[in-house]
């Protein structure tokens, strides 16, 4: 069975997509930590990262750092931390998430709500700091 993230990659659950490439896939998670928080997937489903074969690795890795870049220039923030987690969904993915100290990685914390409207106002912002580089 698919995990619900190639259900998103095939179209068939929407997202609040940033970016895309032919091996790759970022869109903002949506019980975030922060404004921002973004998740970086391989369009191949891959449950456990260290699974993903390096060529792959290299290429989501690389892929993550620019999403990275385009939130870090519209998102205000000291950082961007990134966390690969891995637990909650079986399919290798990294978790971009804008941040001004330590504590704010960490899941045990609230998470954040946003309006739909707020939700694509977000990604289309963040969207287009990533086609601008």
């Amino acid at each position: 069975m698919a995990s619900i993230f190639t259900r998103i990659v095939n179209g068939e659950i929407p997202s609040y997509k940033i970016a895309e490439s032919n091996e790759c896939y970022a869109f903002l998670d949506i019980n975030p930590l922060a404004k921002g928080h973004t998740l970086v997937i391989p369009k191949k489903e891959v449950d456990y990262m260290l699974d993903v074969d390096d060529e792959l690795y290299k290429t989501l890795f690389s892929f993550a750092k620019q999403v990275g870049h385009a939130i870090e220039s519209v998102v205000d923030c000291k950082r961007i931390g990134m966390i690969v987690f891995g637990l909650d969904v079986p399919h290798a993915h990294i978790h971009l998430i804008p941040i001004n100290k330590a504590s704010d990685m960490s899941f045990s914390s609230p998470k954040l709500s946003f309006s739909n409207k707020e939700f694509i106002e977000i990604a289309s912002t963040i969207r287009k700091a990533f086609e601008d580089q």
